[in-house]
Order: C-alpha cells, then structure tokens, then sequence
C-alpha cells in the first residue's frame, strides 16, 4: 500500500467529521459545561463542596459529547464502548443526591452536544440552570426540621434509663432514644437521642445541666444531621 492510497482509506474513515466537527464540539461542550458549574457552585448550600467534583463536572460534559460524536448512529461502536465502559470501577461515594441530579444533567448536555443538537444542548442548558437557580433563591419546598441530634457519653457503669428525664422535661417537646452504643472499649456508653426542644429553651443551660450528670464527659447536639454521617 503507497501513501497515496494510506492517505486515501484514512480519510474515508474519518469523513464523519471533520477536525472543525470536534473542536467546535469540544468548545461548546466546555462553555456549556462552565455554566452548569457556575450554577453547581452559586447554588451549593451543603458542608461537602469540592472542587473537584466542579471540574470533574466540566470534564465529564466534553468527554461524553466527544464519546458520541465517535459513536454516531453505529451500534457496533456503542456496544464496543458499553464493553469497553463497563471496567470502570467507581469507588467515590457520592453522598449529596442532587449532585447525582448535576452528574445527569452533564451528560445529558454532553450527549446533546456530541450529537450535534446544538441548540437542544445550548437551551436546554439555559433554562434547567434557570429553573434550578430559581428553586434555591426562592427556597422553593423548603421545611422548617425541628429535630436535633443529641449525643450524650457517660461511664459505663452508669444506668442511664431515668437519669436525664427531669431535664428532658423541662426543655424539650419530645425526644427518642435512637441508639445506644459503647466506647472507648467499653468503658463508656453513648447515647444518641432524637430531640426537640421547646420554644423558650436555652441550649446553653441545658447542655451545661446534662455534663453535671454525666460526670462532665462529652455531650454534642447536632444540627442538620440529614446532610452529615452520624
């Protein structure tokens, strides 16, 4: 085979698309990718924001619209790259479900995109990110949680069934008693309550009033314990 037939078979096998076709799609891809990011970050209201995750965002948006450029309409290729896909092992648990939603909504974009839907992928883009940064200025389906965690440690020895009713009484609502648990190998036990306190009551007070029952250990109230690992 002479380079002039090399040349030949190799621009037959490219002729799907041109070298404009991926740079146009790689750069829209990225400008897209950029404000589902911008809008990611502007709307996070979590404790668990990593860069990261923001970049890996962007990389999986271009990455996706140039996998289906490559696949186009051929169904051996996408059977070959679902194969090819299906080695990766994903380790990083992802612990915000509405970062899952972001993960979706970059791929989405990036298929648009890599499909050549462009102004599916550019409106698409546009009003999802609007609507998104809407529901979080106007904190649309927020609820007031009233619930607390408090955790209580005390000696091991110590009978805890009773010991802190009359101060539960006085400052809170209601409470449960979700777990009991021990540490510091065994020498002492944790007590982790679902609390909720009355209207008038000072935290301060009653935490001061809870360490001079439980000789003084550790006691911690948690707030926002549906975003952290307890």
């Amino acid at each position: 085979m002479d380079f002039t037939t090399f040349l030949t078979n190799f621009q037959d096998a490219t002729d799907v698309f041109s070298t404009a076709d991926v740079v146009f799609t790689i750069i829209l891809g990225f400008v897209l990718a950029l404000v589902i990011a911008w809008v990611y970050k502007s709307t996070y209201t979590g404790v668990a924001y990593t860069q990261s995750y923001v970049h890996t965002l962007i990389l999986m948006t271009m990455v996706v619209a140039v996998i289906m450029l490559i696949i186009g309409s051929n169904i051996a290729r996408a059977f070959a790259l679902v194969g090819a896909l299906s080695l990766v092992r994903f380790r990083n648990a992802v612990k915000d479900t509405r970062d899952v939603g972001y993960i979706f909504y970059a791929m989405a974009i990036g298929m648009a995109v890599g499909t050549r839907f462009y102004l599916l992928a550019a409106v698409g883009t546009i009003i999802i990110s609007f609507i998104l940064w809407g529901m979080v200025s106007l904190n649309l389906f927020a609820k007031d949680i009233k619930e607390q965690i408090l955790k209580i440690r005390l000696p091991g020895d110590m009978n805890y069934e009773t010991l802190f009713d009359s101060i539960f009484a006085r400052y809170l609502n209601r409470f449960n008693l979700i777990a009991v648990e021990t540490v510091q190998a065994g020498a002492q036990t944790e007590l982790v309550y679902g609390v909720e306190f009355k209207r008038e009551s000072q935290t301060q007070a009653f935490l001061n009033e809870l360490r001079q029952l439980n000789d003084n250990n550790k006691v911690a109230l948690i707030t926002g314990h549906h975003e952290v690992d307890l």
